[in-house]
């Protein structure tokens, strides 16, 4: 089994004992990402929109930079804050993936890391 810690600069750096990703077996795994503005390590806003937009920017530079892209993600896990605003959380991600979107989960949790309202995950597969 081949295993590779992927790190950039391009997304913010881990809050805890983690890698950003973890190469495996031809999958990436992409630990959670927030809305985190990777400059400034602050939250992108005080919305799910602009929270879920970041968290995704986040989540393509790391697939970048394990040599994949957000085409080739096959699942997510996104976590809310509060499920009242799925809504708002699927119009920005449906902009992420418009054809062929991955399989999914989504569900609300008690709280979220530095108070954040979204926090997703994701396995892609690496090219061939």
């Amino acid at each position: 089994m081949s295993r590779e810690v992927i790190a950039t600069p391009r997304a913010p750096a881990a809050v805890g004992a983690y890698s950003q990703a973890i190469t495996a077996n031809g999958f990436v795994f992409v630990s959670g990402q927030l809305g985190l503005v990777p400059e400034t390590k602050q939250l992108a806003g005080s919305t799910v929109a602009a929270q879920t937009e970041q968290a995704l920017l986040n989540m393509a530079a790391i697939l970048q930079a394990a040599g994949t892209d957000m085409a080739q993600v096959v699942k997510v896990t996104v976590y809310l804050a509060d499920i009242a605003a799925f809504k708002e959380m699927n119009d920005v991600y449906s902009a992420f993936f418009p054809t062929q979107p991955p399989a999914r989960a989504a569900f609300a949790v008690r709280d979220l890391p530095l108070g954040a309202l979204v926090e997703i995950e994701a396995v892609a597969v690496l090219p061939a």
